[in-house]
């Protein structure tokens, strides 16, 4: 799942794809790279400038629609927690709705199972949209989320939400410390058992530049090894910003454990 922000203040690229021309042209480096899925978002996740539903529409919804035109069959998501963006998104042409704030507007989950789209279940801890975690504390951090994350599911399915369109996400950083979210990567295999695809939004976040005191951008070789550990594991995507990388980390992880056949074997065949 490749990263295309439509935003002035993301924490990664400041604003490098904030112009359309620029997150279209991304979405064509990161098809090209061989990207699965396009998350598109319109609004930072943490503390920033207010977004209003009016303007976050502006920002993803245009550029969904554009991107749908160029690739038919590109699985494409865009990153939400309002149910006034998500319809518009689909609308668009959007097909997953990754909704980072763990259900905050309940209406859309109900705007996915509407029409039959993909949705994301992810964990906050019940924080609040675009908040910084505080002293935040849990009985059993992978419980939880197995247990909240689970809980989304079930009301997605119900509201009519396919049940092979649906991902589970433990959601790092967000209404978390380092230290749940080593945890989480530590007992990753505890979320694929549960039976729900993970995804993981491990790229350049916080827990990797505190445990490595890195700032934002040296943190792409922590990411990786955290992804390669994921990977191994099971967990079925990556939201990420270097695509090349993530997908060169997740085959050769593969290929190790015999799941991934190598794509140039030469070396003593010939």
């Amino acid at each position: 799942m490749a990263i295309v922000n439509r935003t002035p203040d993301s924490f990664y690229d400041r604003g490098e794809t904030a112009a359309e021309e620029a997150a279209l042209a991304r979405v064509d480096e990161v098809v090209a790279a061989g990207a699965g899925i396009v998350d598109i978002g319109g609004v930072k996740a943490g503390i920033g400038a207010e977004v209003t539903v009016a303007e976050e529409i502006e920002r993803v919804v245009p550029t969904i629609a554009k991107v749908r035109e160029r690739y038919p069959d590109l699985h494409i998501s865009v990153d939400t927690w309002r149910a006034e963006v998500g319809e518009a998104a689909i609308n668009a042409g959007a097909n997953l709705i990754n909704d980072t704030w763990a259900g905050h507007d309940p209406e859309l989950l109900e705007v996915a199972g509407a029409h039959g789209m993909g949705y994301v279940c992810s964990h906050t801890g019940g924080a609040l949209p675009r908040t910084n975690p505080i002293r935040v504390r849990y009985d059993d951090i992978v419980d939880d989320v197995i247990s909240e994350t689970g809980k989304l599911a079930q009301r997605a399915v119900d509201a009519g939400v396919p049940e092979d369109r649906i991902l589970i996400d433990p959601t790092h950083d967000f209404g978390k410390n380092t230290y749940h979210g080593l945890e989480l990567l530590r007992r990753c295999n505890e979320l694929v058992a549960t039976g729900w695809p993970v995804l993981m939004a491990l790229s350049n976040k916080d827990f990797v530049g505190e445990t490595l005191d890195r700032p934002v951008e040296q943190r792409v070789p922590g990411t990786l090894a955290a992804t390669a550990h994921a990977a191994a594991a099971g967990v079925a995507v990556f939201r990420s910003h270097q695509v090349t990388e993530t997908l060169d980390v997740c085959r050769m992880t593969l290929a190790i454990s015999g799941d991934f056949s190598p794509l140039h074997p030469v070396r003593g065949l010939v």
